[in-house]
């Protein structure tokens, strides 16, 4: 298991203009994005032990953080 954060600029590389001007203009995907900080923050956190949590919190974390990058990317495909 990687305990590397998953930034969305390494994950959508070629998108990383679109993202900020989406953020810039849209106010419910600049909330998927500050979501899915949070989210990844706490899977990093949980992942590398600085926060202890259960087995079953950090899997529902890192879906949590799938979901939400999901809808970025169905986003960024519109």
């Amino acid at each position: 298991m990687s305990n590397t954060p998953h930034t969305l600029h390494d994950d959508f590389p070629a998108d990383a203009q679109k993202i900020s001007a989406l953020k810039a203009s849209d106010a419910q995907f600049a909330k998927l994005l500050t979501d899915y900080d949070a989210v990844n923050d706490k899977v990093h956190r949980a992942e590398t032990r600085l926060d202890l949590v259960t087995e079953t919190d950090e899997e529902v974390l890192r879906k949590t953080r799938a979901l939400l990058k999901d809808q970025i990317a169905a986003a960024l495909r519109k």
